[in-house]
């Protein structure tokens, strides 16, 4: 399993988990707030499956 998620890519990620997360404790205080750890999961292994299935990488080209 190949990263395919930029480092770019995994800092937005971990902003809208989080603020997706924090509608379980503030706002609406609601439990679909637990969404939020889908975009925080997937920033935090660097692997999101639906780029896989589609081909997209956000990882930089290496230089060799």
């Amino acid at each position: 399993m190949a990263q395919n998620i930029g480092k770019l890519d995994r800092t937005i990620r971990v902003i809208v988990g989080a603020a997706i997360l924090s509608l379980v404790f503030v706002g609406p205080k609601t439990m679909w707030g637990l969404l939020g750890l889908i975009p925080l999961g997937t920033a935090l292994i660097g692997w999101c499956p639906p780029y896989a299935m589609l081909g997209i990488s956000t990882c930089g080209t290496k230089s060799s």
